[in-house]
């Protein structure tokens, strides 16, 4: 079976490379992806897949049911979509859309699986069981699409026994994956604060309220929480990315604006620092005689993988691509929505190598000038199906 996954994942790969292309070209931003839904369901379609669309948005759940007894049931997600970057690969497909890239790889994963969803609807008499294709949107935006496809009901009817998903990554070669057991990636919250007071002139702060200091001093607050609040042995990020303090030399303004992110590899320890920020920003604030509004959005939880799906992926992986070509994966401060599957199912989220002679001087995701190699799609086409015949075929 090996040979015959192999052997259909080279026939079709020019129209994998197509669809890439095309995705690549035409982005849309996160629960704006009108239009490749409408592309993924056009070619769905033509292949007699059977689906249902805009489940939490634009979110796509096809399934293609194996023709042998069986009973598994095993779920396969890609990503689909965009960032707010400006492309500035000087390739021929680049971005057609103003300011928005796939800058993270999404165009790869959702090509990948269709590319897989092509292989195994040829491959109907050789497993039983339903294999599900999940497309979601909003991957990169709170509130998350795997949140928002949940709670649509996606798994109402027919629930996967497990969930695999995979990601690019820019470090690793073509024709490699990474896996890795545990908590593989953190938990992120958004925190916005803005601190109000009483501004004026800045050669009289005895007479106001100095929002820019509370501010700074809220700044350093936080981060002696995880210094010295956080369990030392639990790794944890709190980063401040915005100060918006719209004054001028001479004058201290009515209020400043901060946004941060808190990344928690626990759940546990998240939620004992959550309160503890909370509590720390309000007495700050009020010492400096400053009032505060606290937006802590409830965003995505640590990423797990579960011990027993993943042995057996890697294993899979091994039989597939030889041991040379599977490497352990490592822990991430990054976070990713795939986490809100893996609390729910037992789950593997895996990572695609896609340097390259093509892409030598790729850069990491999110920038302008992020960039597969393409020869990986093959490879994602290829891993995809043969852990899906595998996982299937289960006794």
């Amino acid at each position: 079976m090996k040979n015959i996954i192999n052997r259909l994942s080279d026939q079709i790969e020019k129209d994998v490379i197509s669809i890439y292309r095309h995705l690549h070209q035409y982005p849309e931003l996160s629960f704006q992806e009108k239009e490749t839904s409408f592309f993924i369901e056009e070619i769905l379609k033509k292949e007699g897949i059977p689906y249902s669309s805009r489940i939490g948005g634009y979110g796509i759940l096809a399934r293609i049911e194996g023709e042998k007894e069986g009973t598994h049931i095993i779920g396969l997600r890609a990503d689909m979509d965009a960032l707010p970057i400006e492309e500035k690969n000087q390739i021929e497909y680049r971005s057609k859309i103003p300011h928005v890239m796939h800058a993270c790889g999404h165009d790869a994963h959702t090509a990948c699986l269709l590319g897989s969803a092509l292989v195994m609807n040829k491959l109907k008499k050789e497993f039983g069981g339903t294999l599900l294709l999940i497309f979601q949107p909003g991957e990169e935006r709170h509130p998350g699409g795997a949140r928002l496809m949940l709670r649509d009901g996606l798994f109402d009817n027919i629930r996967p026994e497990c969930m695999m998903a995979l990601h690019t990554h820019t470090e690793i070669p073509c024709g490699t994956v990474a896996f890795g057991e545990g908590c593989v990636m953190a938990s992120a919250d958004e925190i916005h604060i803005t601190i109000k007071g009483k501004g004026g002139h800045g050669a009289m702060p005895h007479l106001l309220n100095d929002t820019v200091l509370a501010a700074a001093q809220v700044v350093i607050s936080l981060q002696q929480i995880i210094s010295r609040r956080r369990n030392p042995f639990i790794p944890a990020t709190l980063s401040i990315g915005r100060f918006i303090a719209d004054g001028a030399t001479n004058i201290i303004p009515q209020e400043v604006q901060i946004s941060g992110t808190l990344r928690c590899m626990e759940e546990d320890e998240r939620k004992k620092l959550r309160p503890l920020i909370l509590q720390t920003i309000k007495q700050t604030t009020e010492s400096y005689g400053c009032t505060c509004e606290i937006d802590m959005k409830d965003g995505y939880p640590a990423l797990i993988n579960d011990a027993s799906i993943t042995k057996e992926a890697r294993n899979y992986a091994i039989e597939l691509l030889g041991e040379e070509h599977v490497i352990p994966l490592e822990k991430r401060m990054t976070s990713e929505d795939f986490a809100f599957y893996s609390h729910a199912i037992p789950s593997t989220f895996f990572r695609l190598g896609i340097k390259g002679s093509a892409n030598p001087e790729c850069q990491g995701q999110h920038t302008p000038y992020f960039l597969i190699d393409e020869t990986a799609l093959k490879t994602g086409v290829k891993i995809l199906s043969w852990l899906a015949y595998r996982f299937l075929n289960k006794p």
